[in-house]
């Protein structure tokens, strides 16, 4: 997960000036406006400036068509059996399992089951059978067998329901929801899917049938990609083009959803046509051309786009995505090879047309988080095909080990610092919330998706690793347990003075909001799979009841905080996509069967939009 934090981080102010994960830029490409241009100059110019647009139309199509990619080649022929449904008021319906090709190497052939769609989310114990998902291999029931946990999982549900209440009421299509003013935000006209795409796969896991068919009819009628706008390619990757991903998965192949992806890929494409082979970071939708040709991007934003393009190949057969995408990942390992980072630890900016690094700023936290975080999944993600990876990986591991590692004063917490001029001697004692998922990274990696009762060959390394996770993961709930409202901060710096004080940590006052982040939630499902550990769910209910106590509007949706510090805490105006994308899938899944999306089956992308595990 990536934001771009607001002023006052470390970075030099002309890389802070955003306050969320979100990029953003509103202005106009320059063919825009040229366009605009022409057409405003007198009525005696019309016919001169009508050609001068024709000249300028046929010039950039025949840059466009001397590229390697091509916006319009979006047709793609899938077998795909229709969804059984759209539910009507006190219908019943049919919900099937059969769904279309199968990636995986289990059949894909379950009995139907019926059930009423009003009590899809009021009895569980009635959704046992009742799959609106496809999944490799499936599941042997959708809710958990003790009542004490299916009661969890419930609650959660009934947030998820919540939330999105209030966005289908407020801003239903829209991009962005801004709940306290009960109204939503586009990044451009018409929107590009944001909040649809990225929780409707939230949607097919937790069984809400009317919310996805709802969703789906959106997607499938007014979702157009083809605007003016320019986009950020790593948000709008792992957001959208990860999200219509995993729904076609999901739903048993639904072409709708490939069709979007793969108009979608096209449209990012011409971000990634640069000599380095790292992209740049935004994109015009429309042409298709990139937006910004001067800025750096983050280090993190180019490697963390590897698992969404590999699998549009995979799916649609056309290497191009991939190729574009290990083209990035090839370079990053050109550098670490040639010296230029430490060891293996990378620099926050890279340079699209140089290709080398803008600076010296090695952290974990944002910017630079979810390079890391793709690396063990890239491995997996092609049944282990991909050794390159895993040495990355482990590399990487031993060198957060030796030059981030640090402890805290009185109780010895944890926490990874950051390098602020590349120099290992000197670690700031700051740690983004970014930072908590890098617990279950290290879990993930010491048993490569198998839980212990699977006996994973592990190493000595490995269990040392998978320890280093359980003890970052519990100063992550720390962030947690020592705030007044229970709920984490953005960002916390660490006692690093023998004779400091009692407490551990402490938020400075610029650092106190929470925006409902699900990275410490991330790791506590992961961690809760692999070791079966029950403090970790205990752990995630907790969070949850804080989200409940104080975030929770009355009449729909759920608000982020200003300051965890203060009781009542004040609210903020949003409502952030990955809210039910992430946090609230993290949660459900946390109380749901653990045959429900296997470790070893199944990747998260940074966004938690699941993917099947498939080989090349």
């Amino acid at each position: 997960m990536l934001p771009l934090h607001r002023a006052g981080d470390s970075m030099p102010s002309q890389y802070d000036s955003y306050d969320d994960k979100y990029y953003k830029n509103n202005r106009h490409s320059s063919f825009r406006k040229s366009l605009l241009g022409l057409w405003s100059r007198r009525r005696s110019s019309i016919l001169i400036g009508l050609l001068l647009t024709l000249v300028t139309v046929y010039i950039l199509l025949i840059r466009d068509r001397s590229s390697t990619f091509d916006i319009t080649d979006s047709k793609v022929i899938v077998d795909y059996t229709p969804p059984p449904f759209i539910p009507q008021d006190d219908e019943e319906i049919v919900i099937s399992n059969d769904g279309g090709q199968n990636h995986g190497n289990s059949n894909n052939g379950n009995e139907n089951h019926s059930s009423n769609s009003n009590s899809q989310s009021n009895n569980s114990n009635d959704n046992d059978n009742i799959f609106l998902f496809t999944q490799h291999p499936p599941p042997k029931r959708l809710t958990p067998s003790d009542s004490g946990t299916a009661y969890r999982q419930q609650r959660i549900i009934d947030a998820f329901r919540h939330a999105w209440k209030g966005y289908q009421q407020d801003a239903f299509g829209k991009d962005e929801y801004q709940p306290l003013s009960q109204s939503g935000h586009n990044w451009a006209p018409g929107g590009i899917g944001l909040m649809m795409t990225d929780a409707i796969d939230t949607m097919l896991l937790m069984n809400l049938t009317e919310e996805y068919a709802m969703t789906r009819e959106w997607i499938a009628t007014q979702l157009d990609f083809d605007k003016n706008q320019d986009v950020n390619v790593f948000e709008t990757t792992i957001r959208v083009l990860g999200g219509l991903l995993s729904a076609y998965h999901l739903s048993g192949n639904d072409p709708v959803y490939l069709e979007k992806a793969t108009d979608l890929g096209n449209r990012l494409l011409g971000a990634f046509q640069t000599k380095s082979g790292i992209p740049y970071a935004s994109v015009v939708l429309s042409t298709g051309l990139p937006f910004t040709f001067h800025v750096p991007s983050s280090t993190a934003e180019v490697t963390t786009i590897q698992l969404e393009f590999k699998y549009l190949s995979h799916v649609t057969g056309d290497p191009k995505y991939w190729d574009a995408a290990e083209r990035i990942m090839l370079k990053m390992k050109q550098l670490v090879d040639q010296g230029q980072t430490l060891d293996g630890l990378v620099p926050i900016l890279i340079h699209p047309v140089t290709g080398t690094f803008n600076t010296r700023e090695i952290r974990l936290g944002s910017r630079g988080d979810s390079y890391y975080e793709y690396l063990i999944k890239q491995y997996l993600q092609t049944e282990k095909t991909e050794p390159m990876y895993l040495d990355m990986y482990r590399q990487t591991v031993q060198a957060i080990r030796k030059h981030l590692l640090a402890k805290s004063y009185p109780n010895e917490l944890i926490y990874f610092g950051e390098l602020l001029n590349g120099d290992s001697g000197t670690i700031h004692p700051k740690m983004d919330h970014l930072v908590c998922f890098i617990g279950g990274s290290f879990a993930l990696g010491a048993t490569q998706g198998l839980t212990l009762n699977q006996a994973p060959l592990m190493t000595d390394k490995d269990r040392e690793d998978l320890q280093l996770g359980k003890e970052i993961t519990r100063t992550c709930y720390e962030m947690y347990n020592s705030t007044a409202t229970g709920l984490a901060s953005e960002i916390v710096y660490f006692n690093t003075e023998a004779h400091g004080g009692d407490s551990d940590l402490y938020i400075q006052p610029r650092d106190t909001h929470c925006l409902l982040r699900p990275e410490t939630l991330e790791s506590l499902f992961l961690l809760w799979r692999i070791t079966g550990d029950p403090i970790y769910r205990e752990w995630g209910w907790k969070i949850f009841e804080s989200f409940e106590k104080y975030t929770r509007l009355p009449n729909g949706g759920y608000a982020a905080l200003r300051d965890v510090t203060q009781i009542p805490p004040p609210q903020d105006n949003r409502m952030d996509t990955f809210f039910l994308a992430e946090t609230l899938k993290y949660l459900y899944l946390l109380f749901s069967p653990d045959d429900i999306l296997p470790l070893d089956k199944y990747v998260f992308n940074s966004e938690a939009h699941p993917l099947p595990v498939f080989k090349p």
